[in-house]
């Protein structure tokens, strides 16, 4: 279980992260809305060792792993989607993936590959393929996989269906859904909001840097300071 407490995050003197605490259960969907500027971003970042937390823990599986660098985190089994996919677009399919493995021994990397192919067909036709000619949902396919190569136990995932077209968004959240399936806990912050709550099983709700809800997917959909968080400062000025 990855359990965040109290984290507190910024840039120089601003603060965009103010106390957020949440959990991400093995095998569930934590879902992170809210506006634009909230801290969700940066919430991901800090827990994956990218960006240094203020204060507060990251706790995984009960051991403090607070403001350890990415790359221990991957090894730890903590592992990032980020915005807008990142795959290395001159390299060919598989070469993405087994950049994604090198945590990973030799025979857990083929086991590894076998499973992300079988879950991501498309990526076995593209294999080699260069990354950068894949369409936007294939490349998100791509992230996935890359990512579950390094055999994670959680895994962050920042807006996946940013900026693909309505008919893929639904194809990229059930594979969210079905990686959640195989037992990894996921944490995404998706502005899509109502398609992330087709497949989220808890949501917590920020705005301002702190969270305003937290509870169940079925009882966001109809919690006022969910819907407020999601419309931004205004609807919460207006409240």
């Amino acid at each position: 279980m990855l359990e965040v407490r109290e984290l507190h995050a910024g840039y120089g003197k601003i603060e965009a992260v103010r106390g957020i605490s949440l959990q991400v259960q093995p095998g569930k969907v934590t879902l992170v809305l809210g506006a634009n500027g909230a801290g969700k971003s940066t919430t991901l970042r800090s827990v994956a060792g990218v960006h240094q937390p203020t204060s507060g823990q990251v706790m995984l599986d009960g051991k403090d792993v607070t403001g350890r660098p990415a790359h221990v985190m991957v090894r730890s089994g903590v592992s990032l989607v980020p915005e807008g996919r990142r795959v290395f677009a001159p390299l060919t399919v598989m070469e993405n993936l087994r950049m994604g493995a090198y945590t990973a021994s030799r025979a857990d990397m083929a086991a590894t590959l076998e499973q992300v192919l079988t879950m991501f067909p498309i990526l076995a036709d593209r294999s080699n393929g260069a990354a950068g000619l894949l369409s936007g949902g294939e490349q998100q396919m791509l992230a996935f996989g890359r990512a579950l190569m390094g055999q994670p136990r959680v895994m962050l995932l920042d807006e996946p269906s940013m900026g693909l077209a309505p008919t893929v968004v639904d194809t990229i959240l059930a594979n969210v859904r079905a990686m959640a399936d195989s037992g990894i806990g996921i944490l995404m912050v998706e502005q899509n909001a109502e398609a992330g709550l087709e497949v989220a099983d808890h949501v917590v709700a920020v705005a301002r840097g702190e969270v305003v809800f937290s509870g169940a997917a079925d009882t966001a959909r109809s919690h006022a300071s969910v819907l407020r968080a999601f419309l931004g400062e205004a609807a919460l000025a207006d409240s």
